[in-house]
């Protein structure tokens, strides 16, 4: 590991402890990622992007410590915050190894010791990661990637859903003419039904973007995840996002995940619904086929 002087000195200013050493880390979308270590011989991890959102950190930051409320109690496990800024998020590092069947099997029930722990409303609402303004103006209330994502709470799923987690991502795909009018008409109408396809649910403590990328395989037979974009919400929705990218292990970690918060009945046949919801999210990010992808999901439900 080198030294790079402009990464070291940002760490020390937060951590008050001398950088010996940064390396690059790959894999990031979003922001660029060091590996630090430091002179008290323990190891970092450093997210920063220059002239970031107005709190994209500190909203991860929250994210992370509210996931991390559960871990006590058998809930999901998350990196420590060392030190959050506007530019940048420093972590305990994670040394992320394979996937075990029992790391699995832990991961499952966790995740749903978490999910089980609840949230006050479906969204975020203004006292949970402290509130929607930043010096008197108003502020983003959430990110995915580096996507904005509306948090602003409402009574019932189908509607946060909808209107929270649908509406906004189609707007900006037929804007971008990234989406055809056809496609969105079948999202739309698909979502319309939601009250009937999906069970009635209180809020569940989500993630909000459990991709297998976010899910690290640590020692000990333990997984933790990091780059949340948390809220309140459907619990499927985090299981969704799990079975469309590919986790690893996942028949153990859904078994694992029954035995401690069974699922209402044909909850398989409803995880493309809410795979729309990242379809969509990916399709603004990368463009391709995400979004014809989607709308292929939604006719199933037609």
């Amino acid at each position: 590991m080198a030294r790079q002087p402009v990464v070291a000195q940002r760490a020390e200013e937060l951590l008050g402890s001398a950088v010996v050493a940064t390396a690059p880390v790959a894999g990031g979308d979003v922001a660029t990622a060091v590996k630090l270590r430091l002179s008290s011989g323990r190891t970092a991890f450093l997210k920063t992007l220059t002239s970031a959102p107005p709190g994209l950190f500190e909203r991860e930051a929250a994210g992370l410590a509210w996931l991390a409320e559960t871990t006590p109690a058998g809930g999901v496990a998350t990196p420590e915050v060392l030190a959050v800024d506007h530019d940048c998020l420093i972590l305990a590092w994670v040394e992320s190894g394979r996937p075990s069947s029992e790391a699995a099997t832990a991961f499952g029930r966790s995740l749903a010791r978490t999910h089980a722990a609840g949230a006050p409303c479906f969204g975020v609402d203004e006292t949970l990661f402290g509130g929607f303004t930043e010096g008197g103006a108003p502020r983003v209330d959430g990110y995915i990637g580096r996507l904005p994502l509306l948090n602003r709470t409402l009574p019932s799923w189908p509607e946060f859903y909808a209107e929270r987690r649908i509406a906004p991502y189609v707007k900006v795909l037929r804007d971008k003419e990234m989406l055809s009018a056809e496609d969105a008409a079948t999202i739309d109408t698909v979502v319309g039904r939601g009250p009937s396809i999906v069970p009635d649910e209180p809020p569940a403590r989500l993630h909000g973007d459990l991709w297998n990328g976010n899910v690290l395989w640590a020692g000990e037979d333990r997984a933790v995840v990091i780059d949340p974009a948390s809220y309140g919400g459907h619990r499927e929705v985090d299981l969704a996002m799990l079975a469309l990218f590919g986790l690893p292990q996942l028949p153990q970690v859904m078994s694992a995940y029954q035995e401690v918060a069974p699922l209402a009945e044909d909850w398989e046949d409803r995880l493309a619904f809410h795979q729309l919801f990242p379809l969509l999210v990916h399709a603004c990010l990368f463009g391709g086929q995400y979004g014809a992808r989607a709308a292929r999901l939604a006719a199933r439900y037609l």
